[in-house]
């Protein structure tokens, strides 16, 4: 099969496409025939090994998982032993991180991992940027507390997490103020916000209003600067370390003072969120975000264009497999 492959961390160009083994189902597991992939922050984050401390999960020198791609959308082509709640031919999607392996033309992963039904109607390039985003926007509104009736705070409302954060906030009955550039200002109302910051025009950290959580999605502000934005009581959560790596720090000390605090989630991947996240896409309560569509074999244009940090939503790759 065909895949993206590095085999040494570093920039966009270390990714080349390679013929490689195609893998089995295994014991418990399946076997996916990937029609669609992502190229996300976290992809980058782990082929960069950015920051350092990456490398004592991924490997000190050089990388242990080859083959990058947390997030996926395809058919299953074979199930191992036992398996009994997927079947060939079953149109599916889900989440890889740790694993990874997404961005080739077959993927295996286990029976029980983060792996759900596509929803009837909905393509493989709609619904492969499901998860990475909102996965962590779940972990954000979950160690957050957050809960119908309060106000929240987006800050980079149009990224993967932003934009998924707005709809499921949405979904929990949540008011939700969201910043983004002016030209996006009609894309944000679209997807829920009652109300839209625009940081081109003026420091979002100077809102009158306060909130009872504020969500950093793109981790480009801190605890500091938005203090003053938070309730009494109230939650920063940010998707970034932050400088000298001071959230989870802060995580750890701010719950003593019993003020406003951090919280720092370390989001869970597991079947119970992919098949959360499948109910409110079948609903219509969340639909992920794209900008761009690269094919396979131009993956690296596709680091190259998420690493301006420009991008609005999701990059998607379609993988076009060997029958």
């Amino acid at each position: 099969m065909k895949a993206a492959v590095h085999t040494m961390y570093g920039p966009p160009e270390v990714v080349r496409i390679r013929d490689v083994d195609r893998p089995v189902a295994g014991d418990r597991g399946v076997l996916v025939r990937v029609h669609a992939t992502t190229v996300n922050r976290t992809d980058c984050a782990y082929r960069a090994a950015r920051p350092f401390f990456m490398r004592f999960r991924t490997g000190l020198t050089r990388p242990r998982r080859t083959i990058m791609g947390t997030e996926f959308a395809g058919v299953i082509e074979a199930v191992g032993d036992g398996v009994t709640s997927f079947a060939v031919g079953d149109r599916v999607f889900g989440y890889n991180e740790g694993a990874f392996g997404a961005h080739a033309e077959y993927l295996s992963v286990p029976e029980n991992g983060s792996i759900a039904t596509v929803p009837a109607g909905v393509t493989f390039e709609q619904i492969a940027p499901a998860a990475e985003g909102a996965h962590y926007a779940l972990a954000f509104i979950r160690h957050a507390a957050t809960r119908a009736g309060q106000d929240v705070l987006v800050y980079g409302a149009t990224g993967a997490i932003g934009s998924a954060a707005v709809q499921l906030l949405k979904s929990h009955g949540v008011t939700v103020t969201a910043v983004c550039a002016g030209e996006h200002l009609a894309l944000v109302r679209e997807l829920g916000a009652d109300r839209v910051i625009d940081y081109t025009a003026g420091d979002f950290t100077k809102d009158e209003q306060t909130y009872d959580a504020v969500f950093d999605a793109v981790g480009k502000s801190t605890f500091g600067r938005c203090k003053r934005l938070l309730k009494p009581g109230g939650v920063y959560v940010s998707s970034e370390l932050g400088p000298w790596a001071q959230n989870p720090i802060l995580a750890l000390l701010t719950p003593v003072l019993r003020g406003r605090k951090v919280k720092f989630p370390f989001p869970q991947d597991n079947q119970e969120i992919i098949r959360h996240l499948q109910k409110l896409i079948e609903s219509g309560a969340f639909k992920p975000v794209v900008d761009r569509h690269y094919p396979l074999d131009q993956i690296v244009d596709a680091y190259r264009y998420v690493e301006t940090g420009q991008k609005i939503g999701n990059v998607v790759i379609t993988v076009a497999p060997k029958h």
